[in-house]
């Protein structure tokens, strides 16, 4: 177990509450859960742009002895779709794509009732009813894990999306769509004329200053020593295993989600994204943050969170009546969420390469210490 660099940063209304300090209720909670071994990964509070607190816990590597760092890598999973939407709407900007507009007048080859049907608006808001039912997390299908190149997997995918009806009748409610979002990146590229992973790396990676941020493969992955692996838990006899190393691994990460980050560099997004016209226009970032479909809501679900949305990308909530956005990612191994509070000119990011379980908590305390609830 090891611990970054921690330092405390001026509030907006005076000092930072003793409770996110270093040593603080936050700080002593997730070390905690860390020597418990539930939570493995990188925390990050930031204030005013600034970090108040980072801490890295647990293994990157467990075969190899490799620990997590503040600077590790790890998989976002549906983080992701926030780099997607912005790419979106980048173009949205530029008036080469239009919210309102149908799918079919920017990609070709799907059955006419989604062509014709589907809008840029319900892909964004996960009301298009476009691609496979939602499943459980878990692993790709045998045709998938077969998949060993870039292309492979964005053309199978792409393959696979094109060839199925609507599950419902397009925004007639909200059902979570990977799916939805693959398309969004196929019209990133149709429209750009670049493939999507060159588009993202130019137009939000760059500008935002996030030098390290990719969509590495499964060999980079592995060959790595700054990547952390993402290690599942089994099922049936809840064990933990090195998912990374498992045939069940993906190649490489998509649209939907599946790139790799910092803590560090997606506070970088962040601060761009709020920093009118370099990725967005501030209206855009309000458009895109604010809800658009009701979320409903989960069993267990804090009392504090009275409503949740989902906007162009981004997951909005009121949280002790503050509002807050962002967006948790989730796979098997992967347990990430990162929060803007705007009010309060806070920031948090959380990353781990154990399951989802292991983050909720952390996610539910952080969110009671930075409202005062």
């Amino acid at each position: 177990m090891g611990a970054g660099p921690a330092h405390a940063a001026p509030s907006r209304r005076g000092r930072v509450p003793k409770e996110l300090r270093p040593g603080g209720e936050y700080d002593r909670y997730v070390a905690a859960r860390a020597k418990a071994d539930e939570f493995s990964g990188t925390v990050l509070l930031a204030h005013r742009g600034e970090p108040v607190l980072q801490r890295a816990y647990g293994m990157a590597d467990k075969a190899g002895k490799v620990r997590n760092r503040t600077d590790t890598l790890f998989n976002l999973g549906s983080i992701g779709k926030c780099f997607t939407a912005t790419a979106v709407l980048q173009l949205v900007q530029r008036r080469k794509v239009a919210l309102h507009e149908k799918l079919g007048a920017y990609l070709d080859g799907f059955p006419a009732e989604v062509a014709k049907n589907v809008t840029v608006h319900q892909l964004l808001t996960h009301t298009s009813g476009v691609g496979r039912p939602p499943k459980m997390t878990g692993p790709p299908d045998p045709e998938e894990r077969a998949w060993d190149t870039v292309e492979e997997v964005w053309e199978g995918t792409q393959k696979i999306i094109r060839g199925l009806p609507t599950q419902f009748t397009p925004g007639t409610r909200y059902q979570y769509s990977n799916d939805g979002f693959v398309v969004l990146g196929a019209i990133v590229a149709e429209v750009s004329g670049q493939n999507y992973y060159d588009y993202v790396r130019e137009h939000v990676f760059a500008p935002a200053g996030m030098r390290r941020t990719d969509f590495y493969t499964r060999p980079e992955i592995l060959a790595a020593d700054d990547i952390a692996h993402s290690y599942a838990t089994d099922r049936e006899t809840g064990a933990r295993f090195d998912f990374t190393t498992s045939e069940m691994a993906p190649f490489v990460g998509l649209p939907a989600g599946g790139s790799y980050s910092t803590t560090g560099e997606l506070l970088k997004f962040v601060t761009a994204l709020r920093q009118d016209g370099r990725l967005l226009d501030h209206a855009t970032v309000e458009l895109a943050t604010s809800g658009k479909t009701v979320v409903p809501p989960e069993e267990g679900q804090d009392s504090l969170l009275s409503c949740s949305h989902y906007g162009y990308g981004f997951a909005t909530h009121i949280f002790g009546g503050r509002r807050l956005y962002g967006h948790t990612g989730g796979g098997p191994g992967v347990g990430d969420t990162y929060n803007v509070y705007p009010d309060l000119d806070w920031v948090s990011v959380t990353l781990g390469n154990y399951d989802s379980s292991g983050t909720k908590p952390i996610l539910q305390l952080e969110r009671r210490l930075i409202t005062g609830d």
